[in-house]
């Protein structure tokens, strides 16, 4: 008897180590998996929009507002199919994520036209920043000096692979720094929403996405035109074209607020940056495009400042191999 009592617990707790492993390694996975669907979609929703923005006559802000009212299809479709249960959200939390989104699409859109390709770029890395100063003074996040640090890397190698012409105007510099708080305050929203309101993802968008074609109707009347086909071919090209998009959207919306949810808002504007440095380099490698010595030097640096944030982040979770890498971060937090 006693014999059985000494050699028990030691069972008990060698399983209980071994179950951590597991669980992590399972997490890993997932948010891995939630993260390449959001980078493949987004790379492939910009090849179908450029596609579409050259072929088939629709505009920017027509395109997205198609693209919310088939996400939201998709997601009726799969309530029906019970993958989700519908939740009550409160309307103005909804309406607020809404019109961030809507501010963010529209004056991402007249950044680009009334600014040069440099100048959009550069204010388009600032969200990172931006976004981390949100979180961190009105939502009580905490930041290690060390993430903080990785910042840096990765802010100066995507102005410098993707920064060139900068003009600043007064109105051009209005335009564009809308555009990047409202994308900011949309990230950050979406993760509190998703935490405040105990939602899941499909839950939250389900509400969000009309709602957000909605309000680009306005927009679309007063500053875009619709497309006119000559022919029915035309008509069935920018279908299927469309179509195809929305579906991909639908996708990339999804894992957005997946990632958003498992991960946190400044995290998934580091993938981002890792998008852009994948589109660069497939075009350099697939298609031959020219990737000049200063583009290397900043995919490079992004590079190596995603490496060090992820790999930071883990220390701090505890979840590197080596248990001496893991850190404390309780000592630097600003």
């Amino acid at each position: 008897m006693s014999h059985k009592a000494k050699s028990d617990p030691p069972t008990s707790h060698s399983s209980n180590k071994r179950q951590p492993t597991s669980d992590g390694l399972q997490e890993h996975t997932r948010v891995v998996s939630g993260c390449a669907a959001n980078i493949l979609s987004s790379i492939g929703i910009i090849f179908l929009n450029k596609y579409i923005f050259s072929h088939c006559q629709i505009k920017t802000m027509t395109l997205i507002a198609i693209q919310m009212a088939i996400t939201w299809l998709g997601l009726v479709i799969c309530l029906k199919m019970n993958t989700f249960v519908r939740k009550s959200a409160p309307l103005m939390k909804v309406l607020q994520l809404a019109g961030a989104f809507c501010a963010f699409v529209v004056f991402t859109n007249l950044s680009l036209e009334y600014n040069t390709i440099g100048t959009y770029q550069l204010f388009k890395v600032l969200t990172t920043p931006v976004v981390a100063l949100i979180s961190w003074q009105y939502y009580k996040e905490k930041y290690s000096r060390m993430v903080i640090a990785t910042l840096i890397p990765v802010v100066i190698g995507v102005c410098t692979h993707s920064v060139n012409d900068i003009k600043l105007t007064i109105f051009g510099t209005l335009i564009a720094s809308i555009g990047v708080l409202a994308a900011s305050l949309y990230q950050v929203w979406v993760g509190v929403c998703l935490k405040e309101l105990e939602m899941k993802p499909q839950q939250l968008l389900f509400y969000q996405a009309p709602l957000s074609a909605v309000l680009l109707i306005p927009c679309i009347l007063l500053m875009e035109s619709l497309p006119s086909y000559k022919t029915s071919e035309e008509e069935r090209t920018a279908f299927f074209a469309v179509l195809a998009s929305s579906v991909v959207a639908f996708v990339f919306n999804l894992s957005l607020y997946w990632v958003i949810d498992n991960t946190s808002p400044l995290t998934y504007n580091m993938i981002g940056h890792l998008k852009t440095v994948l589109i660069l380099v497939g075009g350099w490698f697939l298609f031959n495009d020219t990737l000049n010595f200063k583009q290397f030097i900043g995919i490079l640096l992004t590079l190596f400042g995603l490496f060090t944030y992820s790999f930071v982040k883990m220390g701090e979770k505890n979840q590197l191999p080596c248990k001496r890498w893991n850190t404390d971060p309780g000592n630097s937090i600003v």
